[in-house]
């Protein structure tokens, strides 16, 4: 039975899902504290940022109504796009470049790097940047570290709103 500390496979999907958490949040403007109110105290700030920071499993019911507060399905949160379940692997990414903006300073590498992209393929209107396989390891490099380990620092920075 689940105590609610994450083992190493709930730890990943954990990551991930609270990563899109957070993008979630980020991208609607709002607090935890604003998350808690807005919900009427059914999601507690302090609950929701154990969700997004990995240190807690959401239940799939949790997952569910947060899906449902922040209006998206729920395969937003638990899946790749696909209908398979969230795990990380050695394809694309999407970052969330409102959330790059404020990530840590190490991610400064990763926003010069998004920056060249994003002039390479004219995009600037978007809020999103997919990041084909071979670019993430062309970042990972800039790291040095592996793809894998490049995905885990998306995540730990709360960029990454799927790969």
């Amino acid at each position: 039975m689940n105590d609610g500390g994450p083992d190493s496979t709930e730890h990943d999907f954990a990551k991930i899902v609270g990563a899109r958490l957070r993008a979630l949040r980020k991208r609607r403007r709002l607090s935890l504290q604003a998350v808690e109110e807005k919900s009427d105290g059914r999601l507690r700030a302090v609950v929701v940022g154990s969700y997004e920071r990995g240190d807690r499993v959401a239940s799939i019911r949790r997952i569910a109504e947060l899906a449902e507060f922040y209006g998206v399905p729920v395969d937003t949160l638990v899946s790749d796009g696909t209908g398979r379940s969230t795990s990380p692997g050695d394809g694309k990414v999407v970052i969330d470049l409102d959330a790059l903006r404020d990530a840590p300073e190490e991610a400064e590498r990763l926003a010069s790097f998004v920056a060249s992209i994003q002039r390479q393929r004219n995009d600037f209107a978007s809020r999103t940047l997919t990041i084909r396989a071979e670019d993430v390891s062309l970042a990972a490099l800039l790291y040095e570290v592996s793809p894998a380990e490049f995905r885990d620092k998306l995540v730990t920075w709360g960029v990454l709103i799927s790969s």
